[in-house]
């Protein structure tokens, strides 16, 4: 393996470990000028686009500073929606596997009293969405005295989203000795006071990349009437056939119709947008991110922050209500240095949104004709021979750790009193094992989940089936993680 340039940044070798099996060669311009200040405890202000690479510019450091054995948080990750905390979680804890780290993510329309008892065990990160993180201050259920670095993420979106005074009421909550970053696309004059109220001398560092998303984004656009949207939203797709697909709507009804003629021509789309379960979202998210289905069909909740890698074709079914949401809608496409393609229908009533929206372009947006009937027909053959094979499958981050890591399920939990310290002892007396091959233990009210780290995971398995943990042998198998996810939510 070529050798980890983060090390230069004076990364240690856990991190640096993980982030090499995770893909991370070498810093971005936003990493390589915020992780010295962060990790110097110094306060940035970032105006970087998205796919830059900035939640490891901010997750790295965090990850880097936290001390294990402290058990109140130590880090806090302000976002502002459900998605992107649980993305950035889960890139947080891909980034800390072999630290031991636990990030725990605190979000709206999720059960309060599951985060509570996740928030009673030693969490290192916290990652939020502002409201809900007020409901446990004003319970008492999550302690911020320990907070020595804030993140507020994607600051302009907090703005729009009207968080700036939610934002305030939690930075009252955090030592004032905290080192604060805040990371924005774009830096409107409302989030000035935020910085003059409480950063102290922050560094602005502005990411000027010199191949920039959209230029790798080709934009069109055609205008039609609004009756006649649905019919070239399925011209265009078998005509252009992507090979994945995001389709933006305004409305969750928008978002059901578009959905369902998708579905209707053979496409097979999901759909994504507020009005879902939660745990419906995280699934679509995910199942989308590793490829099970090739359109997805979604409101502004997908609009921002979610990595997805291979996204060819964003289309504007509805026009957005604004630049920068449009900005965030195509930047979906194009991400890690890929060449993509936005495409925006512009309606009878979005004549003065699309002039907004073309002038704050770098790059004109070309107008296209409707593809003719003829050329739908002969393009059809192929776009349902291509709807009909099994997409190709992505790997997950999971599984670039599975030879260094397995979870794995002991069948005993709070109930049997069982505590970390148990599943430490019992595991330290196997031979060949040390407390740095112990990763994450999450214990539910009927189970325990513990990682081991090193690929020394069949080793314990196998030991484990005669040697007691906590005063008897107990099943132990490898972990499921759809049985993972259950037990620790309704523990």
């Amino acid at each position: 393996m070529t050798k980890n340039q983060f090390s230069e940044l004076k990364i240690s070798s856990d991190i640096c470990r993980a982030i090499s099996l995770l893909g991370y060669e070498k810093p971005t311009q936003v990493q390589s000028e915020a992780i010295p200040f962060l990790l110097a405890k110094k306060d940035i202000i970032v105006k970087s686009q998205t796919g830059s690479g900035k939640t490891a510019a901010f997750g790295i450091p965090l990850c880097e500073s936290i001390e294990w054995e402290e058990r109140a948080p130590q880090a806090l990750v302000l976002t502002p929606t459900r998605e992107l905390a649980l993305q950035i979680q889960n890139d947080l804890f891909h980034i800390g596997r072999f630290k031991r780290l636990k990030v725990e993510a605190v979000f709206g329309r999720s059960p309060f009293a599951a985060q509570e008892r996740q928030l009673k065990q030693r969490t290192h990160i916290v990652v939020a969405t502002p409201g809900r993180l007020l409901d446990h201050l004003e319970r008492g259920t999550v302690d911020l005295s320990k907070i020595e670095t804030l993140v507020i993420d994607e600051a302009d979106e907090m703005l729009d989203m009207g968080f700036i005074e939610q934002i305030e009421k939690v930075l009252d909550h955090v030592p004032s000795s905290a080192t604060k970053a805040l990371f924005s696309a774009t830096m409107p004059p409302a989030i000035k006071h935020l910085v003059e109220e409480y950063l102290v001398a922050p560094q602005f560092i502005e990411v000027q990349v010199e191949n920039k998303v959209q230029d790798r984004i080709a934009q069109y656009f055609y205008r039609i009437k609004e009756e006649e949207k649905v019919q070239l939203l399925l011209d265009v797709v078998v005509v252009d056939n992507p090979t994945t697909c995001i389709v933006f709507c305004n409305t969750k009804l928008a978002v059901e119709e578009v959905a369902e003629s998708l579905t209707a021509l053979g496409a097979k789309p999901e759909m994504l947008h507020g009005g879902m379960e939660q745990r419906d979202r995280t699934r679509i998210i995910k199942e989308y991110k590793q490829g099970y289905f090739r359109y997805l069909v979604a409101t502004d909740v997908a609009a921002r922050g979610l990595d997805i890698a291979d996204v060819d074709m964003v289309i504007n079914f509805d026009l957005p209500n604004s630049n920068e949401n449009y900005t965030h809608r195509i930047g979906r496409t194009a991400r890690f240095e890929k060449l993509g393609k936005a495409i925006s229908f512009v309606n009878e009533f979005d004549d003065r949104r699309f002039d907004s929206i073309s002038e704050n372009q770098e790059q004109q947006l070309t107008e296209l004709k409707a593809p003719k009937e003829k050329l739908v027909m002969d393009k059809m053959s192929s776009f349902t021979a291509k709807q009909e094979r099994a997409p190709k499958l992505k790997k997950t981050k999971e599984l670039v750790f599975k030879d260094e890591i397995m979870k794995l399920h002991i069948n005993a939990g709070k109930k049997t009193k069982m505590r970390a310290g148990d599943v430490v002892g019992a595991l330290c007396s196997i031979d060949g094992m040390t407390g740095e091959d112990i990763g994450v233990i999450s214990i539910a009210d009927v189970s325990t989940f513990v990682e081991i780290l090193n690929g020394k995971g069949e080793h314990v398995l196998k030991s484990l089936q005669h040697v007691p943990v906590k005063g008897r042998t107990r099943r132990v198998s490898k972990a499921n993680e759809s049985n993972y996810e259950k037990d620790i939510k309704n523990s």
